[in-house]
């Protein structure tokens, strides 16, 4: 069945809930709906084990939903397989995590680079399109560096720029701050302010109520089940 989509939405779930079979069966996410639209800053707020990860897991094309249909860019996934929900993950998302992920033995530019190696992008360009990306984060200064000889901050900036060099639509941040002191999350967030000026789509998981009060608007997630102005549940 082909759905009709919404030209302005990047995130939209129809119906969309999770639940593992178990036994016992356990209901991840409650069946809801949710907008968010191109150039919105949404945060995720909710105790530990609430569902926040695995909101934004079904987001990224990480998690399938068990049921209800997401749309994805106006892009309904819910028959796709392994192959073309990694192709349009790689096409239309970027990751931030809270550990960073970068690989220790590679320098800063590398790190940026290899995000786009499986993509047959030419070396020359490859190595343009990271510089590029690092200096917009401003970073391009620690570009030979190892992960090693940065700090926090300077790390979590390069996990940025590595989520942005492939032109995502949509970035993801799973606790982006968490391994950062206050002054350092404070330039993180204002990159992530900067970055959703200039018209990125951005979802922030988190347990800080400062990060919280970035987005446009909070949705609070508790027991899988999503509080939202924009959010009703699709149980009926």
């Amino acid at each position: 069945m082909t759905i009709p989509a919404r030209s302005n939405t990047v995130i939209e779930f129809r119906g969309v809930g999770l639940t593992y079979p178990g036994p016992p069966a356990v209901r991840a996410l409650h069946p809801c709906d949710l907008r968010i639209e191109r150039g919105e800053f949404v945060t995720v707020v909710g105790p530990s084990g609430s569902g926040k990860s695995t909101l934004l897991n079904i987001a990224g094309l990480l998690d399938t939903p068990t049921q209800g249909h997401y749309l994805l860019n106006g892009i309904d996934t819910e028959a796709m397989g392994a192959a073309r929900l990694a192709a349009l993950r790689g096409a239309h998302i970027g990751f931030v995590f809270q550990a960073f992920h970068l690989l220790p033995h590679r320098s800063a530019q590398e790190n940026v680079e290899l995000a786009m190696l499986y993509r047959s992008v030419p070396r020359r360009r490859r190595r343009l399109r990271a510089a590029t990306v690092l200096e917009h984060v401003g970073i391009l200064h620690r570009a030979a560096a190892l992960p090693t000889q940065l700090s926090g901050g300077e790390r979590q900036r390069v996990a940025v720029a590595r989520a942005l060099v492939g032109e995502p639509s949509l970035l993801l941040c799973d606790e982006p701050t968490g391994n950062l002191d206050s002054a350092t999350a404070a330039a993180l967030l204002e990159l992530l302010d900067t970055l959703n000026r200039d018209g990125m789509t951005i979802v922030v998981i988190t347990h800080d109520a400062q990060v919280a009060q970035h987005g446009q608007r909070t949705i609070t997630i508790r027991d899988g089940v999503l509080s939202d102005p924009a959010c009703h549940s699709g149980d009926g």
